[in-house]
């Protein structure tokens, strides 16, 4: 009886890695193979120096002051009409909002869809401090060792310089376009683009437009950043989260610290036991959606186990998720995340505040919404002491572009001419661009930057020392250039 068991056992086993077997090697390789795309000429040193300069405005946007850096962002719009002359002679220019830029270039087919190219002027402050700690100075525009240094060569001012760049030289060649383009250039997408971009959208939207697919900055080309996969991969942001930040008030009786109340009943008790809860019993995590899409996409261009486990995911999916939860930025991938980032209570040390108050921010996956994170953080307070109120500005996750529309494809087919080591992948972009604001105007959206890094660069992000490969600004030039012929040649 035992035998049989075994043999039993066995068979099923040799049954099941056969399946796995089968289903791993059966799962063809996503990636379209095209011939390369012509060699397209790049004034490397030119473009380097025009980014440079750039670098040195200081366009920083204020929540308070509208105007806190007019003078700044006023050198800056100088500085692109000097540099691309032929962009500010042939295209139509408008200032919105005060400093943003929209540029439109009137394609000559009025039936093709238009499509929007962005980036923004503004850049995040300097973190106190820690100018001595810069390679070159943030805002000194120096290009060394192969570099352009300073604030903003990768968010945003590499992909601005580049797109003019790219439409500066397709001028020159006498390239007129199909459809109707648009660059959009946003002065404050650092707080939310409301001044900017958002009145962009609106201004367009109340001229009838309707774009074909928008491209803004976000996910990159990940070199050396994702186990078991040796080649670099474009991931295509098709989505983002969305984001509310939720303000928790917990009530309790003032008094002398001598007399306190019970163990966890006074204001600061109330409410770090909700916040406690809160951040140890996060919304669930699922290997859903995009997230699926692009594990899916990368399994058969995987060797060794991670292809197996990514090619069988019926089987292999909580294994997976588990793996994923365990990383801070994986787990951004597969869960709504809530950070706690804001706490306020007391003023003496002998005295037991009446209120306490903190905020939690959450950042919402597609498939979940505001209110269902509402309902989760009143869940967890759970007590009629704790008032919950979202504060302005939530934002709700957006939709999902498709993969199989034309723009993708577009997208995808220029990667792979212009890199064709370069893995082309959907993704999910965990953080907020400007590009949520047209929404209301494009049903095809994507969040992409054609820069490459691994995990050295991605703490340059908002960090110390950023910068741009002089070679990757040229790449981004020559993908900009391809991509608008591409589309002029079979418009979405």
């Amino acid at each position: 009886m035992v035998k049989r068991a075994l043999i039993a056992v066995a068979g099923v086993l040799v049954l099941l890695a056969m399946v796995l077997a089968v289903n791993t090697f059966r799962q063809g390789s996503r990636q379209i193979s095209l011939p390369p795309a012509p060699a397209i000429a790049v004034d490397e040193a030119g473009v380097a120096r025009r980014l440079a300069q750039a670098l040195t405005f200081h366009t920083l946007a204020d929540r308070d002051d509208p105007e806190a850096s007019a003078g700044e962002f006023r050198k800056l719009h100088d500085h692109l009409r000097r540099q691309f002359p032929r962009v500010h002679a042939a295209l139509g220019r408008e200032t919105v909002g005060n400093y943003s830029l929209l540029y439109t270039w009137q394609g000559t087919d009025p039936r093709a869809a238009p499509l929007l190219l962005m980036a923004h002027q503004d850049v995040v402050p300097i973190a106190p401090g820690s100018d001595a700690q810069w390679h070159a100075p943030p805002f000194g525009g120096d290009i060394k060792d192969g570099y352009v240094w300073g604030r903003g060569a990768w968010d945003d001012k590499g992909n601005l310089i580049a797109q003019l760049e790219a439409v500066e030289m397709l001028l020159a060649s006498g390239f007129q376009p199909r459809q109707t383009i648009y660059l959009c250039f946003g002065h404050d997408e650092e707080i939310g683009g409301i001044r900017g971009a958002a009145q962009v959208a609106r201004l367009l939207q109340q001229r009838g437009v309707r774009l074909g697919f928008v491209l803004d900055e976000g996910l990159f080309i990940t070199e050396g950043m994702m186990p078991g996969l040796a080649r670099p991969a474009a991931v295509i942001g098709v989505a983002e989260k969305g984001f509310v930040s939720v303000l928790l008030k917990a009530s309790g009786t003032p008094g002398h610290s001598s007399i306190p109340p019970a163990a966890g009943q006074s204001a600061i008790g109330l409410l770090s036991a909700v916040l406690r809860r809160l951040d140890t019993e996060p919304l669930p995590a699922r290997l859903a959606g995009v997230a699926q899409e692009m594990f899916e996409t990368i399994a058969p261009e995987m060797s060794g186990l991670g292809r197996l486990t990514l090619s069988n995911l019926w089987l292999f999916a909580p294994l997976v998720q588990g793996q994923l939860e365990r990383g801070a930025t994986t787990n951004a991938l597969v869960r709504t995340t809530t950070a706690l980032t804001i706490l306020k209570a007391g003023n003496a040390d002998n005295v037991l505040p009446g209120m306490a108050q903190g905020v939690a921010n959450f950042r919402i996956v597609p498939g979940e919404t505001v209110a269902s994170v509402l309902r989760h953080v009143r869940d967890k307070a759970a007590d009629a002491r704790v008032e919950v109120a979202p504060l302005p500005g939530a934002s709700e996750p957006s939709a999902v572009s498709a993969t199989a529309s034309a723009p993708y494809r577009l997208i995808q087919r220029t990667m792979r001419t212009l890199f064709p080591d370069v893995i082309v992948t959907p993704g999910l972009m965990i953080a907020a661009t400007d590009s949520r604001h047209f929404a209301g105007i494009s049903d095809q959206i994507f969040r992409f930057s054609p820069v490459r890094a691994n995990s050295e660069d991605v703490a340059r992000f908002h960090g110390t020392d950023e910068r741009m490969a002089v070679s990757n600004l040229a790449e981004m030039v020559r993908f900009y250039h391809e991509l608008l012929r591409n589309a002029s040649a079979s418009s979405p």
